[in-house]
């Protein structure tokens, strides 16, 4: 990568930046899509049988639209933070090795690189909770829209 030349701190900065981008995207998504079904729903409980079953048709897609751009998602954010954990133990083990060789006074720049190190981790920590939360919000909402769709349409066709 071209960022091996700078500092593996500079590094993993770079990477946790990355992974804050990715979980802003896939918020954005989620709450986009939300919003939609929200709209969809009340479009459904307003209309007749035939625009409710051309619902259910729409929100089944936006369903695996979501279900597909979250698994994207996750699968960018894991690689992520695999890229990133590597990462950091490299740094720790390099820094282990320069205290080991260098005098004492290289103490102070180890603590913090160490103090970075940390905060990276948990960066990439709240960005997989963060995702995951996304994730079970978006399967509980596309479950319970869904429900509600089919119960609409099931009151409709007695009607």
């Amino acid at each position: 990568m071209m960022l091996r030349d700078s500092s593996p701190i500079m590094t993993i900065t770079c990477y946790a930046a990355v992974e804050v981008v990715v979980v802003v995207v896939v918020v954005v998504v989620v709450v986009v899509v939300v919003v939609v079904v929200v709209v969809v729903v009340v479009v459904v409980i307003l209309v007749n049988v035939e625009v409710v079953v051309v619902v259910v048709i729409v929100v089944n897609v936006v369903v695996v639209v979501v279900v597909v751009n979250v698994v994207v998602a996750v699968v960018v954010v894991v690689v992520v933070v695999v890229v990133v954990v590597v990462e950091v133990v490299v740094v720790v083990v390099v820094v282990e090795v320069v205290v080991v060789l260098v005098n004492v006074g290289v103490v102070v720049n180890v603590v913090v690189e160490v103090v970075v190190v940390v905060m990276i981790i948990i960066i990439v920590v709240v960005v997989v909770v963060v995702v995951v939360v996304v994730v079970v919000v978006v399967v509980v909402v596309v479950v319970v829209v869904n429900i509600v769709v089919e119960v609409v349409v099931v009151v409709k066709v007695v009607e």
